[in-house]
């Protein structure tokens, strides 16, 4: 996993270069996309309540609806995203940063409207995208100062600081990029047989999906609705 996250560092300078729309602000449209809807996805609030539904009004069986259902698309992405070779990787590898950026923000947002938060709040937005790093990255940056505070604190802020927007959109995609990246290298290279990368993309883009889901879960205790 070291050498991974090694490779992937080295490399996030060079994808970003090659997608210029991989910037810090294409964490916050995946983000706008996941909250209103894009393409046969819609909105995370409405297919969260569509679980709720289903299960009765229990928020918590609901919530593992939500983040079953994410992980399921998130292995679906990376299955497609990574059954081409280097010759592929200038289209593949955005493309699969991109989906999970969007699958997983749309995960979380759906797991904050269950547990009572408004979505269109800026802090709610900043704590979705901060629970995207995970709890190991989230504890290890706050402790550098590199982020403010864990996902919890920002979502129940008393006022939102737009000054740390920036600063969270940056470290966000940086965290997708090397993880995405170095993934995707080390399976290059180590595997050399294109569908069986598919498979490894889709256990390792489903597996940190459902990480980031049980964290989220853990960190954005329930609050009280108006």
């Amino acid at each position: 996993m070291g050498v991974t996250k090694s490779v992937g560092k080295q490399l996030a300078p060079r994808v970003a270069g090659l997608a210029p729309g991989l910037t810090a602000s294409f964490v916050r449209e995946a983000l706008h996309r996941a909250i209103v809807g894009v393409g046969p996805l819609p909105p995370a609030a409405k297919a969260a309540d569509k679980q709720l539904d289903e299960q009765k009004g229990d928020v918590d069986k609901a919530v593992k609806e939500v983040i079953e259902n994410h992980v399921r698309y998130a292995g679906a992405q990376g299955f497609m995203t990574n059954i081409g070779g280097l010759v592929t990787a200038a289209v593949t590898i955005p493309a699969n940063i991109t989906g999970l950026a969007l699958i997983q923000c749309r995960m979380i947002a759906g797991i904050a409207h269950l547990r009572g938060y408004d979505l269109d709040d800026p802090r709610v937005r900043n704590a979705i995208l901060v629970a995207m790093l995970g709890e190991d990255a989230v504890t290890s940056m706050v402790k550098k100062k590199k982020i403010p505070a864990p996902p919890m604190a920002l979502a129940t802020a008393p006022v939102h600081d737009a000054s740390i927007d920036v600063v969270i959109s940056t470290e966000v995609a940086s965290d997708l990029i090397t993880k995405v990246a170095g993934k995707r290298l080390a399976i290059t290279i180590g595997r050399r047989v294109p569908v069986v990368g598919g498979v490894v993309g889709m256990g390792a883009d489903g597996y940190l999906t459902w990480k980031i889901g049980r964290y989220a879960d853990r960190e954005l205790l329930p609050r009280p609705t108006r």
